[in-house]
């Protein structure tokens, strides 16, 4: 009854039910696993509170990462945030921050959760982080938001990807920037149809972005592009709330990240064997880190 393989057949649903996208998604899952209610919403808040944990340890101390190459930078901007000066304002700034920081504890081997995935992990986290600082809204809003996030990640994992090693990082910040515009749409009182026109938009936004860390490590680009994934997110889920929609039908946008991360190279598919892996620094990098016979 709650079970949908399309934007398109989930917006039916909320339609058919009179229902947000959350609470379709936590009945979906309630359906599907035969778990109460109580247990599966309490699992979610378990997510939400690890996500700010995470925001916040990176906020309060310099981490040491794997690779060594990144750390210590969701402090700087934390520090710029605080000292109001931002050419982005301050939310963004903040977001911004969060989502690097994620980055930085899951490069020191830290708790994370990978929604949807741990090289775009912090893009949910970021922007849920900078809300909660400007809207204030309740734990239980936070948690729906989670929800929305979680039931467009489904559509995209259904009918594309959001593996890094698929379908490039497009997959990845990509589709994270997606079911946070979602969220971020649905909590400000927009339709399942505006959730979706906005998640279209952030896809587009970065369609054929590739994945080329640096050494094979989920440190850099990564991180600087799940800072621009989280201001993807805000800035898309701003056009939608204004009306704005996406030309092409979001499950259509789906569909052509999956055929444009069929048609990568597989050097831009998280090898690390092309982009900004395979220039004269990345290489240098690399070699220090795991010596020159890797």
């Amino acid at each position: 009854m709650y079970n949908y393989n399309s934007g398109e057949e989930l917006a039916g649903i909320c339609h058919r039910l009179d229902k947000p996208i959350w609470e379709v998604m936590l009945l979906r899952e309630m359906e599907n696993s035969g778990q109460p209610r109580e247990i599966i919403y309490g699992q979610m808040e378990d997510n939400l509170d690890t996500m700010f944990r995470s925001v916040e340890k990176g906020f309060s101390q310099k981490l040491d990462s794997t690779g060594g190459l990144i750390g210590g930078d969701a402090m700087k901007l934390k520090d710029r945030w605080e000292n109001r000066r931002s050419f982005s304002g301050s939310s963004t700034l903040m977001a911004v921050a969060g989502a690097m920081s994620v980055l930085e504890v899951n490069a020191s081997m830290g708790l994370i959760v990978a929604a949807p995935t741990a090289g775009a992990s912090g893009i949910i986290p970021g922007v849920l982080f900078a809300v909660r600082e400007k809207l204030s809204p309740t734990k239980d809003q936070m948690i729906h938001a989670l929800f929305t996030c979680a039931a467009i990640g489904l559509v995209i994992a259904k009918n594309a990807t959001i593996s890094g090693a698929e379908g490039g990082c497009q997959a990845e910040t990509g589709s994270a920037a997606a079911m946070m515009v979602g969220a971020l749409v649905e909590m400000e009182g927009g339709t399942p149809e505006a959730s979706l026109h906005g998640a279209a938009i952030a896809l587009k936004n970065v369609m054929g972005l590739v994945c080329d860390p640096i050494a094979g490590l989920v440190e850099c680009p990564c991180q600087k592009r799940n800072a621009i994934g989280a201001t993807n997110a805000m800035i898309c889920a701003d056009m939608a709330l204004a009306g704005i929609e996406s030309i092409i039908p979001f499950d259509e946008v789906v569909e052509t990240m999956a055929r444009v991360g069929r048609q990568l190279h597989p050097n831009l598919k998280e090898t690390a064997r092309g982009g900004l892996a395979i220039t004269p620094t990345g290489l240098r990098l690399a070699e220090k880190i795991f010596g020159p016979n890797r």
